[in-house]
């Protein structure tokens, strides 16, 4: 599924057209607006605007970041909504995009794999977003990160089962997608991966989660990239 669009070409309009009926025709679950999104929400449109702030973008795994914490005396916005997807980011971009951030750090993407969709999809939102925060944002630097790994042996449900193939070709996309941009693109994957190109078992709670050292690590890692 992965390759699908690679598998049917053929170089002709008809077989283009044969790709994109076929991805059309598969059940895409788009769905993000459940009640937790729309909690963090109504934080989010109720907090004072912070303008050219640093914001960290992304799921839970940005969400469970200290990250005013981690940088003291910067302006950050956490904006990481548990079980969030590419069509939640891009649902909320306008509320993001009006606080001009100075820097955008953008994580995202296990969640989509992890119902299956299509990688295209996917990466489709991703070219989406960036493009809509380089069209109302001009000034924003963004920081496309990389998909972390996982720790299978740790996940308990079964939908974050043999995902590492996966992670790794989404991981390829997003880097094409930055280079389209001319945006930087952070491997948060070798950072985080073990020998195996597992999630480092003392860096995670649950084979998916960091623990609070892994966002020092990740911190640290921003730091000496000059990144931040």
């Amino acid at each position: 599924m992965n390759n699908l669009f690679s598998r049917l070409a053929c170089g002709s309009l008809l077989c283009m057209g044969m790709a994109t009926t076929a991805l059309a025709q598969q059940k895409i679950d788009s769905s993000y607006n459940n009640t937790y999104y729309q909690g963090r929400m109504e934080l989010f449109n109720s907090l004072p605007l912070q303008k050219h702030a640093i914001v960290f973008l992304g799921n839970s795994i940005t969400e469970r970041g200290a990250w005013g914490e981690l940088l003291p005396g910067i302006k950050v916005m956490n904006r990481g909504i548990g079980g969030d997807n590419t069509f939640g980011v891009l649902a909320r971009l306008e509320g993001v995009v009006n606080a001009v951030p100075r820097r955008l750090f953008l994580l995202i993407g296990i969640n989509d794999l992890s119902r299956g969709l299509p990688e295209e999809v996917i990466l489709h939102n991703y070219d989406r977003i960036v493009g809509y925060i380089r069209q109302h944002s001009p000034k924003t630097k963004i920081y496309v990160q990389s998909v972390l790994p996982l720790y299978e042996p740790m996940t308990t449900a079964a939908y974050l089962k043999n995902k590492k193939d996966s992670i790794i070709q989404l991981n390829v996309g997003i880097r094409k997608i930055a280079a389209k941009y001319n945006l930087t693109f952070i491997n948060l994957h070798e950072v985080f991966a073990d020998t195996n190109g597992d999630l480092k078992k003392d860096l995670t709670i649950d084979g998916i989660h960091l623990r609070p050292e892994g966002y020092v690590v990740w911190i640290n890692y921003l730091k000496d990239k000059k990144y931040l």
